[in-house]
C-alpha cells in the first residue's frame, strides 16, 4: 500500500505542476497620470502635457510579459501630429534608467548642477531647461526592464530581458505599442541613446525596420558600437590606440603636459595622426620593436600624456585606462574621472593602481537620484513606493552580451550599417565628449570608418564634439550646443 501511495504521488506531482504552469496569468493594469505644464525654451513659452506611467507588453497569447515605465512630454496646440516629430530617449549601462538624458539634457526640467565639482548637500533643485528640445520634438523617456519602475510581469523574469537581443526586441515592441496607442505612426520618428543606449539604438533601429517602423534619425551620444575598441584585454592593442587622444585631451585640461599647446583641437588632430599611424605600427611589432623606435614612441607618448618616460617604458607602451586615471595626477594625490576626466577624486591609497571611485559619477549620482524621486511625485503626481532603480548593478552583471560576451566582442555596427543601407534616408548624429574615457571619441571615429558604408550613405552621418565628458550636458555650454545640434539634425531629417 505504501508503495502504491508513493507511486501515485510521483505521478500526481508532474500533473499538478503542469496545471500550475498552464494557469491563467493575472492581468496587469497600465498606469497613466497626465499633468499640464509650461516651460520657456530659447525665450519662447511652450505649453505641454506630461504623461507618466506604464505600458504593458504582452505575448502572443495576450499574457503580460513586462510593464515599461515611461514619461512622455507632448507639446500642446499641435494641429497635425503627423508633422510633429517624436523622439524616444534612453540611457545605457546596461542597467541604467533614462534619468540622465531626461533630467540632465533633453527634458523640460533638469537638475541644477555645478559643473566639475561635488555639489552641495540637499536640497537639489529642479529648474526649467531653457535648452530642452521639446520645442522641436515630443519626447518619450523609456526605462528598460529592471531599471526605473520597469519590471518583468507574469511568468517572465527580469533576466529574460537582460541581453543585447532580448533588450532590442522589448524596446522595439514598446516603441511600436506607444506609436499605436498615441496614434503617431506617421510622425517623424527618432531614437536618442547615450552610452550603451547607442549600442541599443543600433540594434533597435534595425529591429524596428523589420517590423515596418522606419525611423527618420538616430542620435548617438557617447557612442560604443564595437566593444573591441574599448576592451583592454591581452592581445587586443586597439583600445590603447583609440584611447590615446582622450588621454592627451585630459592631460591638456589638467596642465599635465610638458609643453601644453594653445589649441586643443589642433593638438588632438596631431595626436590622432600619431595614434593611428606611428603608434599603431609600433604596437603591431610587439616585442620585435627596436630600441631606437621604442625610445622615440616613448618620447611622443610622454609629450602627449604627461606620464613619465620611465612609467611608459614599464607599461610596454600600453596605457590601461584605469592606470591612467590613477597615474596622471598621482603627484597631487588626485585621480581623474572615467565618465568625465575633468573631475578630480581623492583616494585613501594614493599609491594604488586604480581609483576607489569614479569622481565624475559619484558627483552626480546623489543629486540626480534625489531630484528625480522628488520631481516624479511632486510635479508629475506619479506615486510608486518601490525603489526607482537609477542604475541597477543586478541588470548590468546579469547582461547577456551574445556570442563570446562583450569582451568577445559585442559589435552592433553591422546592425546600424544594415539599417542605413535598407532605409537610405536614415540619418545619424554622433555626439562626442573630448574628456569621455568610457567611450572615447577616437574609438567612435574608428568604428564608423570601418563600417563599410557606401559613400552615398556615409554622408548621412554627422559628428559633433564638446569640451566635456561622457555626459557632456553637465557642462552648461555643451548642453546648449548639444541641444542646438539636435534641433538642426531633427529638422534636417524630415
Amino acid at each position: 500500500m505504501r508503495t502504491l501511495l508513493l507511486s501515485l504521488a510521483l505521478v500526481a506531482a508532474p500533473l499538478w505542476a503542469a496545471d500550475k504552469a498552464d494557469a491563467p496569468v493575472p492581468d496587469v493594469k497600465e498606469q497613466h497620470v497626465v499633468t499640464e505644464h509650461s516651460v520657456r525654451i530659447q525665450g519662447d513659452k511652450v505649453q505641454y502635457k506630461a504623461t507618466t506611467g506604464t505600458l504593458v507588453l504582452k505575448d502572443d497569447k495576450g499574457n503580460p510579459t513586462a510593464s515599461f515605465f515611461y514619461i512622455a512630454y507632448t507639446k500642446d496646440g499641435v494641429d497635425d501630429a503627423r508633422k510633429r516629430p517624436v523622439t524616444f530617449a534612453y540611457n545605457g549601462g546596461p542597467g541604467s534608467s533614462s534619468v540622465w538624458l531626461h533630467m540632465g539634457a533633453l527634458g523640460p526640467r533638469i537638475v541644477k548642477f555645478p559643473d566639475v565639482t561635488q555639489p552641495a548637500n540637499a536640497p537639489f533643485d529642479v529648474v526649467d531647461n531653457k535648452d530642452s528640445i521639446l520645442d522641436t520634438t515630443d519626447l518619450v523617456f523609456i526605462d528598460p526592464v529592471g531599471t526605473g519602475y520597469s519590471k518583468a510581469e507574469g511568468k517572465k523574469e527580469g533576466k529574460d530581458f537582460w541581453g543585447v537581443d532580448s533588450d532590442k526586441k522589448a524596446m522595439a515592441e514598446f516603441i511600436r505599442l506607444w506609436l499605436t496607442k498615441a496614434e503617431r505612426w506617421n510622425s517623424p520618428k527618432f531614437l536618442a541613446g547615450e552610452s550603451y543606449g547607442t549600442t541599443r539604438s543600433a540594434a533597435v533601429v534595425d529591429e524596428l525596420e523589420s517590423h515596418g517602423v522606419y525611423m527618420n534619425g538616430v542620435v548617438l551620444m557617447s557612442s560604443v558600437l564595437d566593444f573591441s575598441t574599448i576592451s583592454f584585454n591581452p592581445g587586443n592593442d586597439l583600445p590603447y590606440i583609440t584611447y590615446l587622444p582622450t588621454y592627451a585631451a585630459t592631460a591638456w585640461y589638467h596642465d599635465a603636459l610638458p609643453n601644453k599647446p594653445k589649441d586643443l583641437e589642433a593638438f588632438l588632430k596631431e595626436v590622432r595622426a600619431f595614434a593611428g599611424g606611428e603608434y599603431a605600427a609600433a604596437l603591431f611589432k610587439g616585442s620585435d620593436i627596436g630600441a631606437e623606435e621604442k625610445a622615440r614612441i616613448i618620447d611622443k607618448l610622454h609629450q602627449y600624456t604627461g606620464l613619465s618616460k620611465a612609467y611608459l617604458d614599464q607599461t610596454n607602451l600600453r596605457i590601461d585606462i584605469m592606470r591612467f586615471t590613477k597615474e596622471l595626477l598621482r603627484d597631487k594625490r588626485r585621480t581623474v574621472g572615467r565618465l568625465d576626466s575633468r573631475f578630480e577624486g581623492i583616494d585613501h591609497d594614493a599609491a594604488g593602481e586604480t581609483f576607489e571611485h569614479d569622481p565624475s559619477y559619484t558627483a552626480i549620482m546623489g543629486p540626480y537620484t534625489a531630484a528625480f524621486n522628488d520631481y516624479v511625485r511632486r510635479e508629475l503626481k506619479f506615486k510608486d513606493d518601490s525603489e526607482y532603480q537609477i542604475l541597477s548593478y543586478k541588470v548590468n552583471m546579469g547582461w547577456d552580451w551574445g556570442k563570446g560576451g562583450w569582451k568577445g566582442y559585442t559589435n552592433v555596427a553591422e546592425d546600424l550599417r544594415h539599417a542605413m543601407s535598407t532605409n537610405t534616408h536614415l540619418k545619424v548624429m554622433v555626439a562626442n565628449g573630448y574628456y569621455d574615457m568610457a567611450t572615447p571619441f577616437f574609438a567612435t571615429e574608428y568604428t564608423f570608418s570601418h563600417m563599410g558604408l557606401e559613400p552615398s550613405i556615409e554622408k548621412n552621418v554627422s559628428f559633433s564634439y564638446y569640451p566635456a565628458g561622457h555626459m557632456m550636458y553637465v557642462q552648461p555650454a555643451s548642453r546648449e550646443k548639444l541641444a542646438d545640434n539636435i534641433r538642426a539634425f531633427i529638422k534636417s531629417a524630415y
